[in-house]
């Protein structure tokens, strides 16, 4: 089953959530869906939207951050 962008998190049905320890704010949480992709939703939003992403373009991003390419668009 296919969620398109802009799915409320509340019509995923049951998933877990998982976020960063870190921080302390509410920040990004994500979630493994039946089909195997990747929905994203905010912390401070949760009933909100998510972005859904599929494994590959998140093993992208896991890639990418842990090399430090991001590190510029935090202070």
């Amino acid at each position: 089953m296919s969620h398109p962008n802009g799915t409320r998190a509340a019509e995923l049905g049951p998933v877990r959530w998982r976020r960063a320890t870190g921080g302390g704010a509410p920040g990004l949480e994500f979630a493994v869906l039946d089909d195997g992709q990747v929905a994203v939703r905010s912390g401070a939003d949760p009933d909100g939207p998510v972005l859904v992403y599929t494994p590959e373009e998140i093993s992208a991003f896991v890639d990418g951050a842990k090399k430090g390419e991001f590190d510029d668009m935090v202070e």
